[in-house]
C-alpha cells in the first residue's frame, strides 16, 4: 500500500503540520495547498512543503491527520 505524506516543515526541521492519505490526487491537491499557504517570508526563512510516500501507516508521523 502506498501512503502519501504531506508535511510543512519549519526552518529547524520540525514538522508543523502533516496530513497522510492513500489517494494520490487528494495528496497532490493537499501538497499544492501546503505550498500555496507558505508566505514569501516563510519560504525565505526556510519553511518547506514536502510530499513523500511510505509503505505502512507505521511510517507516518504520529502527529499526522490520517485520511482513509
Amino acid at each position: 500500500m502506498t501512503i502519501w505524506v504531506n508535511e510543512q516543515i519549519d526552518p529547524s526541521g520540525i514538522v508543523y503540520s502533516c496530513i497522510a492519505c492513500c489517494d494520490k490526487q487528494q495528496a497532490e491537491e493537499c501538497h499544492e495547498s501546503f505550498q500555496n499557504n507558505l508566505t514569501d517570508t516563510q519560504k525565505e526563512q526556510g519553511w518547506k512543503a514536502t510530499l513523500r510516500t511510505v509503505e505502512s501507516w507505521d511510517e507516518v508521523p504520529v502527529s499526522a491527520l490520517k485520511l482513509n
